[in-house]
């Protein structure tokens, strides 16, 4: 059962592994033109319902195996919401109604919202779901379920090459994470999704990364990982931004790619300053050191050969 119907679209590719589907939208006008593409997709297997989302959960079924919500996330003057609470409708207030009519539920929530502050809110969550797409996190997806089971968080990045990356919430404690002491043959930067559940740390930790600062999310090695989930670079220079040591390194450089982390500077701000245009296979990275020090790395994509 889709509570909040819209369009249609996610409703169409859900309905689809279910042998009867429930699409509930209060807009008559939506609920005509979903229904009209319903017959064209050839989905057979649908009830529309025209009707407040509230008040037709309260009345109906109680056997359903999942309700899907995705709350609006503008209020009535267009501007963008992302509080769970300011979306609608209001999921911290139906959580449990939810749960007495369905074995799960499925919500869609905007990749700005802080996910801790939503598991403290939400107390039925049993997985996360951090949803990007070629490295932009696009949005996060909170399964509700009865079972009394250790919420686990997902981090999936389609399309791309990187395996999804999938911790308990009790592994998800702070964990200290080793500092570098030079830099190594490799820089490691982590995918959207790990970055927005917060587990780059654990995920450096387990594949024995060390870290250029606490706040820089860049990490280094002398060895390759593979299932590394991100982008790896080989490392090519490395040098302060003193004029001579930026001048020598990137001499001969016309184009690079160029990337800020924990950087006093914008991206545009720096092309400027260094006069590159952008593209190319070379990769740039602006960052703090664990000394505290600025540095430009200049890197190359790296493959299990190189």
């Amino acid at each position: 059962m889709d509570l909040t119907g819209g369009f249609g679209v996610d409703f169409s590719f859900i309905a689809s592994v279910f042998r009867n589907a429930v699409y509930v939208e209060k807009q008559l006008e939506l609920c005509r033109i979903a229904e009209h593409n319903f017959s064209l997709l050839g989905i057979d297997n649908v009830e529309v319902i025209c009707a407040d989302c509230i008040s037709y959960l309260r009345s109906c079924q109680s056997n359903i195996s999942l309700v899907y919500l995705d709350p609006a996330r503008r209020d009535e003057a267009r501007r963008k919401m992302v509080a769970l609470e300011d979306c609608s409708p209001n999921i911290v207030e139906m959580q449990d109604s939810l749960l007495k009519k369905a074995s799960f539920a499925m919500v869609k929530l905007s990749p700005m919202l802080d996910i801790s502050m939503a598991l403290r809110k939400l107390n039925t969550v049993k997985e996360v779901h951090v949803v990007s797409v070629r490295g932009e996190c696009k949005e996060l997806l909170f399964i509700l379920g009865n079972n009394n089971v250790e919420t686990t968080i997902h981090c999936v990045n389609l399309e791309t090459k990187d395996s999804d990356i999938v911790f308990a919430l009790g592994d998800c404690t702070k964990i200290p994470v080793e500092l570098f002491d030079e830099m190594g043959v490799f820089l490691y930067e982590p995918n959207a999704s790990v970055l927005k559940a917060g587990l780059q740390d654990h995920v450096a930790y387990n594949l024995d990364l060390a870290k250029l600062h606490c706040d820089s999310h860049l990490y280094t090695s002398n060895r390759y990982r593979e299932d590394f989930p991100g982008r790896i670079f080989r490392v090519e220079d490395m040098c302060s931004f003193a004029k001579r040591e930026l001048r020598e390194m990137l001499s001969g450089t016309e184009q690079a790619n160029i990337t800020i982390r924990n950087f006093p500077a914008t991206t545009e701000e720096l092309r400027k300053r260094l006069k590159l245009r952008e593209g190319g296979h070379i990769y740039l990275f602006a960052t703090t050191l664990a000394d505290g020090h600025h540095a430009l790395i200049k890197c190359v994509k790296a493959t299990d050969n190189s």
